[in-house]
């Protein structure tokens, strides 16, 4: 496994890897490897040859309270998962990613709007801009989002089409751990009695898809029925919880069979908790 530290290492492996007739599969991550992410990384080694791997805790899509800081970075944990599931190369580069006076921003300005997009501004303008920067650098023929990180995976798809990137997007199902929790780098700061509360975003919405199952189709009382299920549960604050159209992210008056997504966000303690299901 290769280690690259530098855009210009990254290029000379996957120049020897394209040599060798693979293709590339790539992984963005922030580190701190969980089964989520290698997941990701079985779907990359059976859509390509060569499995590339981002570790980068990247400072522009924190907010100035948000956790970039304590971010846990277990760089050489990471590795060793990474080498064990047969990663090829792992590209983990260091804050000069960005260039000195670094100016320059990709802002998608239609699905990244409302939901995080609203509750964490210019959050989105850093995703896209490090992903762009992550693509150029390592030239994958395919690339795997994890599906937790609904309005992302719709940001990075929007970023494709619009700016015409050669990279095929794949999206993984959600990871869960056997209580119903997505699974998430963060979940490690729950308190052992958030942890055991934290179910309660997955039962709101595996109630959610019964209930369009039995015939609900409205979204005021889906969304009704959820709000009051979460307000049951006074250590969790909601931030947002919404219907949407799986397309354009927007609000919808009534669920499509296939086309509409319920998503919510909130915090226990001071943990943020982010989830989607198709309805």
């Amino acid at each position: 496994m290769v280690i690259a530290r530098t855009v210009a290492e990254l290029r000379l492996a996957v120049v020897a890897a394209r040599k060798a007739g693979k293709t590339i599969g790539f992984v963005p991550t922030m580190g701190c490897l969980h089964v989520g992410h290698l997941a990701l990384v079985d779907l990359a080694r059976r859509e390509a040859t060569c499995c590339v791997v981002s570790i980068f805790v990247n400072p522009s899509q924190f907010g100035p309270k948000e956790d970039f800081s304590k971010y846990p970075r277990p760089f050489e944990e990471d590795c060793r998962l990474c080498e064990a599931r047969g990663v090829d190369i792992i590209f983990a580069p260091g804050v000069d990613f960005y260039p000195a006076e670094h100016s320059t921003w990709v802002s998608e300005e239609a699905v990244s709007q409302g939901l995080c997009g609203e509750c964490r501004p210019g959050h989105f303008r850093g995703v896209a801009t490090v992903v762009l920067k992550l693509f150029n650098s390592c030239l994958p023929d395919v690339a795997i989002f994890g599906r937790k990180d609904f309005q992302q995976l719709a940001v990075i798809r929007r970023m494709v089409r619009d700016l015409d990137v050669p990279v095929r997007i794949v999206a993984a199902p959600t990871e869960r751990e056997a209580d119903g929790l997505a699974i998430s780098s963060r979940n490690r700061y729950l308190s052992p009695e958030h942890r055991a509360r934290a179910r309660v975003i997955s039962e709101v919405l595996r109630r959610a898809q019964a209930l369009v199952v039995a015939g609900e189709c409205h979204a005021a009382t889906l969304l009704s029925a959820a709000s009051r299920q979460l307000s049951d549960e006074p250590a969790f604050r909601l931030q947002y919880i919404a219907i949407i159209d799986a397309q354009t992210l927007r609000p919808v008056q009534k669920v499509t069979h296939g086309s509409s997504v319920m998503a919510v966000a909130g915090f226990l303690g001071e943990t943020r908790l982010i989830d989607n299901v198709d309805l």
